[in-house]
C-alpha cells in the first residue's frame, strides 16, 4: 500500500471509529435508557389500567359493602354511639351466657371523617359462654373490630375463665354535600 492510501485509510478509520465511538456513547446508550424508562412506564400504566378495570367490575360490590358499613356504624355523636354500643354489647352477654364485669370506653377522633369507640371489656363465664361471645361480636351487624382477645382461666377445668377485649366500633361523621 502506498503512503498516501494508508494515511486516507487511517483518517477515514479513526473517522469511523470516532464516529462508531459518538454513535455509542451519545446516541444509542441514551436512547437505551430512554426506551427501557418508556418500556417501564408503559407497563406501570397498564397494571393502573388492570386494576381500574377491576374496580369497575366490582363497584356494584364494593359500593352495598360501603352502604352496610354507612348503615351499622356507630351514630356521629358519642352519646347516642355509646348508648347503641353498650346495647349491643348488653345483648350480646345475654345471649351468649358471659358476664360483663367492666367496660372502659374511650373516644378516639382520629380524623374529620370517623371517630372511633375504643372499649376494653372484661368478660367471666365458662369456655362456652365466651366462645359464643366473641362470636357474637364478630357476626353482629354492628361496625365493630376485635383489636387484641386475651384469655385467662381461674381453674383446671375451663369453668372459671376471664375475657379481656379490646374493641373498636367505627362512627362516621356525616358532611352535607355541597
Amino acid at each position: 500500500m502506498k503512503i498516501k492510501n494508508r494515511q486516507d485509510f487511517l483518517v477515514m478509520l479513526t473517522i469511523a471509529v470516532v464516529g462508531l465511538f459518538v454513535a455509542v456513547n451519545f446516541i444509542f446508550t441514551p436512547l437505551q435508557g430512554w426506551w427501557s424508562e418508556r418500556q417501564a412506564q408503559v407497563r406501570d400504566l397498564r397494571d393502573k389500567v388492570r386494576d381500574g378495570s377491576q374496580l369497575i367490575k366490582r363497584e356494584a360490590g364494593i359500593r352495598s359493602h360501603w352502604e352496610e358499613m354507612r348503615a351499622n356504624a356507630l351514630p356521629a355523636t358519642m352519646s347516642q354511639a355509646e348508648q347503641t354500643f353498650l346495647k349491643a354489647m348488653d345483648g350480646w352477654s345475654h345471649g351468649s351466657g358471659a358476664v360483663i364485669t367492666s367496660l372502659m370506653p374511650q373516644w378516639k377522633v382520629d380524623s374529620t371523617n370517623y371517630m372511633t369507640l375504643d372499649c376494653r371489656v372484661e368478660t367471666a363465664g365458662d369456655i362456652g359462654a365466651l366462645s359464643k361471645f366473641i362470636y357474637n361480636i364478630e357476626k353482629g351487624p354492628l361496625a365493630v373490630r376485635l383489636d387484641s382477645v386475651e384469655l385467662s382461666s381461674h381453674d383446671n377445668n375451663g369453668q372459671q375463665m376471664t375475657l379481656g377485649l379490646e374493641i373498636n366500633g367505627l362512627a362516621l361523621i356525616p358532611h352535607d354535600k355541597k
